[in-house]
């Protein structure tokens, strides 16, 4: 037997102790998300490309203007490990900044602060020294550089490599390629949470964290149709024994169901319950059916992570924006009108989401402020209750002088038009055949697709090649090109179709294909079979183009009901509809679905937040002409 000296005895012992302190402390300290979280993420407006300094300058105008409001986190997005260099974009390989462990750090380029080794820690301390909470973006597992290289696992118990069964164990024991990110094939891929390394990673990682002072993690790739359960559970269980409460926050939410999110929710503090929200009326419109949903199922609000657990419908579009997947910055204003602004702050708040501004708050207008600082929404998000869908609305639409058109309780879907889109499936797929090359002018060639009678008479739609290898197609035994595609073969800017799967829109329904910077990657060089398949070796998919995915905005009337903590009643009403539509209620149906209170007999005094008109007392119904795609507020006091 070894000889264990008094000082190793002594060391064990404090570190055993320390463990049982931290794990003790921080989970007596206070609930965690008790309200609904609040503050800014820099993905609307940046994409992956910020700096410290434009980060900087967004956190000082919370701290400034926001944080009275309940605004308290400010959340850099994801790839701020990332080079911003030629070639570099979302799914590109190669780029990323990594330590001696494999860990993600900052880009020391566009983080200044944080070389020599000082990652996060003093942008942290700058935003805490701003009364605010500082939060990053986290993908899922290990970085697929970090495997490439074969870095050494940090085993922060002993402050060197991890060993296990008397070797030391590396970043390629641990990852599993096999479940890469599906919307990042080249960036991350899932750790081997049942090895005693894959922990050992993960802690370390998660302890770099609070080491820096991260108040705020977002996981990405781990949850909706990306859901790893496993690591959820782990990583859920390592906040819990780190000395510093870190929220903790899962992304993105393509199609989860209550049954799922119940899986989670006490492991966490918010979780997204769609895919990416961007400045459509599609995108709204698709939360409404899902907020429902989850407000039905009881889950607003619901125990979490030593504290609360709130469904999330994603960063709010508003303001100065830029694109998804972009390498550019904020340089275009919201594509949503002022009423489409108004029915997400309010359906927002009605459903008690997590409010997170993304527009870049260096050029907000004074009506985007007005919106998301409106003192009543603000205070629904936080203190309301008995959150949910209204149905007992009437709504009336006028289509001419002599005919009125009544809806009452339902919403209807218009005719969807064809309209090619581009996407990528599994090359078995039978349906993926219809590509045919053509020859244009001046040498250019391109692909296009001719397989669905239903563009029989539209334009169809066409891939331009960019210069061309020859390779051979095993399975045909037939000479074909291997080529980069353009979107366009008269764009000043080259952008290629690139096999990784973008992330999926709220409201969109199968996977898109993506164009992103030409950088001669092999998720950018295609080839055409002989069978008619346009494929990607590398990530094993085909190129295919489907009609009608995109179904038609629903139209129609929807509502929402909630109770204040002061007695009072929060009731909205939507309008789906293209035209100007009177929705209504009977004061008696509300007080059916409220809590302890009867208005049969009730006289209610009435306002209307937007409009800000006073209705005075009424004591039959309520009811407003709601603008296209518009809302109306009531806050509504009755006395019996």
């Amino acid at each position: 037997m070894k000889d264990f000296s008094f000082s190793s005895l002594c060391f064990c012992l404090f570190f055993c102790f320390g463990l049982l302190f931290n794990r003790v402390s921080s989970q007596t300290g206070p609930e965690r998300a008790a309200l609904p979280p609040r503050g800014w993420n820099s993905y609307d407006s940046f994409c992956w490309t910020i700096s410290e300094k434009e980060f900087l300058d967004n956190a000082e105008i919370v701290a400034k203007r926001l944080n009275s409001k309940g605004y308290e986190y400010v959340v850099v997005d994801y790839l701020w490990y990332r080079k911003k260099v030629p070639g570099a974009y979302v799914d590109s390989l190669g780029f990323d900044v990594i330590d001696e462990w494999g860990r993600i750090v900052p880009d020391p380029v566009r983080w200044p602060s944080s070389q020599g080794g000082k990652g996060f820690t003093e942008v942290a301390k700058k935003v805490h020294d701003m009364g605010l909470k500082f939060g990053i973006h986290v993908m899922r597992g290990i970085s697929t550089q970090a495997v490439n290289a074969n870095t050494p696992i940090l085993d922060v118990s002993k402050g060197g490599a991890y060993v296990e069964s008397g070797r030391k164990w590396f970043a390629s024991d641990i990852g599993i390629k096999s479940r890469s990110c599906a919307w990042m094939h080249n960036g991350f891929m899932s750790v081997n949470v049942n090895s005693g390394a894959g922990k050992a990673f993960l802690r370390s990682l998660y302890q770099q964290f609070a080491d820096w002072g991260v108040d705020f993690v977002k996981h990405d790739c781990v949850f909706g149709d990306d859901l790893d359960l496993p690591e959820i559970s782990f990583v859920s269980d390592v906040l819990k024994q780190l000395n510093r409460p870190i929220l903790y926050s899962l992304s993105p939410g393509t199609s989860v169901t209550p049954a799922m999110a119940k899986a989670v929710s006490g492991l966490v503090n918010m979780y997204r319950i769609t895919g990416d929200d961007w400045d459509t009326w599609n995108d709204i419109v698709s939360h409404f059916d899902v907020t429902r949903d989850f407000s039905t199922a009881n889950m607003i609000g619901t125990t979490g992570l030593l504290g609360k657990s709130w469904p999330d419908l994603d960063m709010l579009p508003l303001g100065w924006l830029t694109d998804q997947g972009s390498n550019d910055g904020p340089h275009r204003r919201s594509n949503l009108n002022i009423n489409e602004q108004r029915t997400q702050m309010t359906l927002w708040c009605m459903s008690k989401s997590p409010i997170m501004y993304g527009g870049d708050l260096r050029n907000i207008d004074d009506m985007t402020y007005s919106i998301i600082t409106n003192p009543t929404l603000l205070e629904i998000n936080s203190f309301s209750s008995n959150n949910m869908e209204f149905l007992k609305i009437a709504a009336t639409t006028k289509v001419s002088k002599c005919r009125e058109q009544i809806m009452k309780w339902h919403f209807r879907y218009l005719k969807p038009s064809v309209s090619p889109i581009l996407g990528l499936t599994k090359c078995a797929d039978s349906n993926a055949v219809g590509w045919i090359t053509e020859r244009l002018d001046r040498g250019v060639e391109k692909i296009c697709w001719k397989a669905n009678p239903e563009l029989e008479y539209q334009t169809p739609l066409c891939l331009y090649k960019r210069g061309s290898r020859v390779a051979i197609d095993k399975e045909a035994t037939t000479r074909h090109d291997q080529v980069e595609l353009l979107s366009s073969h008269t764009s000043t800017v080259d952008v290629c179709l690139d096999a990784t799967s973008k992330r999926k829109h709220s409201s969109e329904e199968f996977m898109r294909g993506s164009f992103f910077p030409c950088s001669r990657h092999e998720n950018q060089k295609w080839d055409l079979y002989s069978n008619g398949t346009l494929g990607n070796h590398h990530s094993g998919h085909c190129a295919i183009v489907k009609t009608n995915q995109a179904k038609a905005s629903p139209t129609g009337v929807r509502s929402w009901i909630a109770t204040g903590r002061g007695g009072e009643i929060y009731v909205a009403f939507f309008n789906l509809n293209d035209v100007k539509t009177v929705i209504s209620a009977k004061i008696s149906d509300l007080g059916e679905v409220v809590p302890g209170k009867k208005l049969d007999h009730s006289s209610c005094k009435c306002k209307e937040e937007w409009s800000g008109r006073e209705f005075g007392v009424k004591s039959g119904s309520i009811g407003a002409a709601v603008e296209s795609h518009g809302c109306a507020l009531f806050i509504i006091n009755c006395s019996s």
